[in-house]
């Protein structure tokens, strides 16, 4: 299987969100999680109330049972929208999510590029970095 099919597969049935339904989500409590690099959100602008994680240490800090979790992360049942440049690395990380137990993770649908096409504010920082 290539990566277009698992791209594929991460988004079966899953509602992934537009720019103005991660509005509302995060106005309702939903954790924004904004997964691109330190270079791309320099280039893009910082995803306004978003915490920053890396892509590498995700599972680990959104994984209620992790010892290594940040303290959003309080239960299985938590709201979390991924978010990425794009929409794609996204849509994999939140599946990931979703195969650990966070059955309610999906994505910004287009990515930061969406939001930025909506015309939905971005800032200069600084970012809520967790490590």
């Amino acid at each position: 299987m290539g990566v277009d099919e698992v791209l594929a597969a991460s988004r079966r049935g899953v509602r992934r969100l537009s720019p103005a339904e991660v509005v509302e989500a995060a106005a309702r409590g939903a954790l924004v999680v904004d997964t691109r690099t330190e270079s791309q959100r320099r280039a893009q602008g910082e995803l306004p109330g978003a915490v920053v994680i890396d892509r590498t240490v995700l599972e680990w800090r959104l994984d209620p049972a992790s010892p290594y979790r940040i303290p959003e992360a309080t239960g299985y049942d938590l709201e979390v929208v991924v978010v990425c440049r794009h929409g794609y690395s996204s849509s994999l990380a939140a599946a990931s999510l979703r195969a650990v137990g966070l059955r309610r993770a999906t994505d910004l649908d287009g990515g930061v590029a969406a939001w930025i096409a909506a015309g939905l504010p971005l800032t200069d920082g600084p970012a809520d970095v967790r490590e």
